[in-house]
Order: C-alpha cells, then structure tokens, then sequence
C-alpha cells in the first residue's frame, strides 16, 4: 500500500508524479541546474526498503552479502553487494540500522524479487522480512547549508561519509558526495514538520535530481534489466568499500574473491556525458568506433547543462583507446571523485 498521506502531502507541495514517482516539482532541468549548488531537498519514496528483523538477522545476513553486517551497528551506514552464486550482482543495499532493526535500501523494481529470494534462505532462521517501503519516510538532502539547517532536528550532524545519527525525529546518514549530502529517515508526521522547516531554504526536486546526485558520487545500481551482468567490482564496490574480504562466506564470494586475489580488475566503471536528448538506458551497450561492444551502462540521468551523465562498465583497455559510442553518441569520460585503482 502506499503511503497517500505523504502522497498528498507531496502533492500539495506541487510534485508532479508518474506512477507514484515524483518526476519534478514543476520543471526538471531548472531543478537540475539548482541541484548544482544550492541546498535542495528530494522524497525518495522511488526506492525501496526491506527490514530485517529477529535474533538471526545479523548472522543470517553475514551469509548473504558482500561486506560484514556487524559494522551496521547504529552508528554506521554502508554499501553491500547482494550475489548469485556465480558471484554477480542481484542487488545493491545500502544497508543501516534504523528503530534497532537492520533495513537494506534498493532499487524499487527489486523490491519483491529480492524479498521472495531473502526469504527462500531464512528457513528456520529466527528472521522476520517485512516490506516497509511505504511506511518509512526518506527524505534526501543536499547543499552547503544542510549541516547547519539540520541542527533544529538533529543535535549531532555526521561529519564522516556512511556515518549515522539517531534520535526521536529519525535517522539521519551522511552520504558520498562533493557537497554535503544526507538521508533522513523517519515517520510521516516528522517528515512533513522537516520538510515544512527547510523547505524556505530548500528547493524541493525530483528523482531525476537525486539520480544525477548519485551518479556525480560515482554510485552505481542495478536494475531489472542488468541483474547478474557485472561482478561487483566492475562497479567499484571495492573501491566504494562495500565488500569486505575478510568477513568470511557469503553467496558468490568465491568468485568475488578470486577477482580480487588472483589478477587485477580488468573492467571498471567510469562516470561519461553524453551529448543526447535521448535517455541512455541501463542495460545500452557501450561500443567502439568499430562497434565492438565493450561495456554497459550502469546508471543514468539527466544533466543540468544538457544531455546526460552517466555511469558505464567498461573494460579498460577500450578507455584507454578511447572513440567510445553509446547508441551511436560520444561518450565523453570523466573524473569519478574516487581513485579508479586497477
């Protein structure tokens, strides 16, 4: 079900929605040029959210995920890989303690996938899954200005990327990114007193916004459509720290572990514009001049000057050779805010 309070709350606050997402709040590329440098806030009900409850969660977990589940405790956030057997990625969880309960955020058209699959592995596990995507609220949030507008509600603001806060008016995690960003999470009714505090500050923005935020920070995702295409360190979760070789087993971690121990990483993903006004698709190959395919693209968004930026596997050599071509346009590389180690 979804949460039609939040929704009408949004609604009168101008969202322009498609299929329960909010597009805008009116105009989409003026909202991407604002996301560039001043403070903006955006409703994340576009992405989806499993809770893990019950005295086996953390153990049960362990088993299934590429970093150590014991890190997550209260005080920390991060990344983690969920695999197949055959070591490629199913799912990307930014996983967090939340109202003492451990709680993997996805992408939305994996919600019900991903959920049926944990739950096939709980077997007597004392381990309860619930869907709460509807009922916890998610606000992101980003500028220059937020640590200090996000005093009135959080006493302490983290100052280090993935590190957490809790209190009575939610959860509040610092995120990657060049300029200060944050995700808040909490009820429906401290969601809409935030957001009616920072709204004078704060230029209320579309998912498309939040997407381009994510990908600038060099985040990758998996979709539907590229499930089970990339080992997780052709999408950097390496080099994001979301896989921890020293956790012990989990699914795929042969595989993952192979690639890490026994030769360098020979396919990376970079961060591109294309010069297009037509939307990339996860999934759209990446070809050379003389269309071999060397690679996909991972994520994509709108750009504030135009076009499109996104996120690409590719292999390397083909980068260093350079002429790459996503549905015929050029690809043109650029400066990922993490080292891109080999």
């Amino acid at each position: 079900m979804a949460n039609n309070d939040w929704q009408e709350y949004q609604f009168i606050q101008g969202a322009v929605f498609n299929n329960e997402t909010i597009t805008s709040f009116g105009n989409t590329q003026n909202e991407l040029i604002y996301t560039q440098n001043q403070n903006i806030i955006c409703d994340l009900s576009h992405l989806g959210l499993l809770e893990i409850s019950g005295e086996d969660a953390v153990t049960f977990l362990q088993g299934q995920v590429t970093n150590d589940v014991r890190l997550l405790d209260g005080g920390h956030a991060h990344y983690s890989g969920y695999c197949s057997p055959k070591g490629r990625l199913l799912a990307l969880f930014f996983a967090f303690s939340h109202s003492n309960n451990l709680h993997l955020q996805l992408n939305n058209k994996l919600v019900e996938p991903i959920y049926k699959r944990l739950k096939m592995y709980v077997m007597r596990s004392k381990v309860n899954i619930i869907n709460v995507s509807d009922s916890a609220v998610r606000l992101g949030l980003s500028g220059n200005e937020l640590p200090n507008l996000l005093l009135t509600f959080f006493a302490e603001i983290p100052a280090q990327t993935y590190e957490l806060t809790n209190n009575d008016n939610g959860t509040l995690i610092r995120l990657p990114g060049k300029t200060p960003r944050f995700e808040v999470i909490c009820d429906t009714a401290h969601a809409k007193e935030i957001w009616q505090a920072l709204k004078p500050n704060c230029k209320p923005v579309g998912k498309p916004c939040w997407e381009w935020l994510e990908i600038r920070a060099g985040i990758p995702d998996i979709y539907l459509q590229t499930q089970e295409e990339f080992v997780p360190q052709m999408v950097n979760l390496d080099l994001l720290d979301a896989i921890n070789f020293k956790k012990g087993c989990y699914t795929g971690q042969e595989i993952v572990a192979r690639t890490h121990y026994l030769g360098k990483v020979k396919r990376r993903t970079y961060l591109a514009h294309l010069s297009t006004s037509i939307p990339p698709q996860a999934g759209n190959d990446v070809t050379t001049e003389s269309n071999d395919v060397v690679g996909k693209i991972v994520r994509s968004a709108p750009g504030p000057a135009g076009g499109y930026d996104v996120l690409a596997e590719i292999r390397l050599e083909s980068v260093e050779a350079g002429g790459l071509r996503v549905n015929g346009v050029k690809a043109d590389i650029q400066q990922l805010p993490y080292a891109l180690s080999e």
